[in-house]
């Protein structure tokens, strides 16, 4: 990979692969360092990059990668075993306040953004790309590595289940389709 590709991918997608990370680990120096194994990641692998993806989309299934790395580091330290972390069914909570990107963003977005903790991984996963990232269905679905069905079904559900629980954060009880 020569230097001019790099920063070219760099000036390309640098804010939306670190927005996209502090969205998932709600910290900007968390962000900050993954961001710096997502460059690490990239040089290792850009020979073997072919193309069947978009640029973007392969940037965003690195930091996915990362990020989960990193959650399950952190799962791992607090449990103090080797227990297996399954991302796609646990809950990737972050302790840490609301990053400052997520407070530029309008009251909806950041009562949603706040109720994406109580979500799966995988749930939590979509809906960061489609409603904060803006990626296509299509995308989601190349940088997740699964069907356009899965992310449809996956979010369609992330959706039936934050709608849920905003209503009985606000007292309404059962949410009815």
């Amino acid at each position: 990979m020569n230097d001019s590709v790099f920063h070219r991918l760099y000036d390309q997608y640098h804010q939306d692969v670190f927005q996209f990370l502090v969205y998932l680990v709600k910290d900007r120096h968390v962000a900050e360092d993954l961001m710096h194994e997502v460059y690490v990641r990239v040089l290792r692998a850009y020979d073997r990059f072919q193309g069947k993806s978009s640029e973007k989309t392969w940037l965003f299934s690195i930091a996915k990668n990362v990020a989960i790395d990193h959650f399950r580091k952190t799962a791992v330290r607090k449990k103090h075993s080797m227990d297996f972390f399954d991302w796609e069914t646990q809950q990737l909570v972050s302790t840490e306040r609301i990053p400052e990107e997520v407070s530029l963003l309008n009251e909806d977005k950041i009562r949603l953004y706040q109720m994406l903790d109580l979500c799966t991984g995988d749930q939590k996963l979509v809906i960061i790309m489609r409603y904060f990232q803006d990626l296509s269905i299509a995308e989601t679905a190349e940088v997740l590595e699964w069907s356009e069905g899965k992310v449809k079904t996956t979010q369609h559900r992330a959706i039936r289940s934050l709608r849920q629980k905003l209503l009985e954060a606000e007292g309404g009880g059962e949410y009815a389709e």
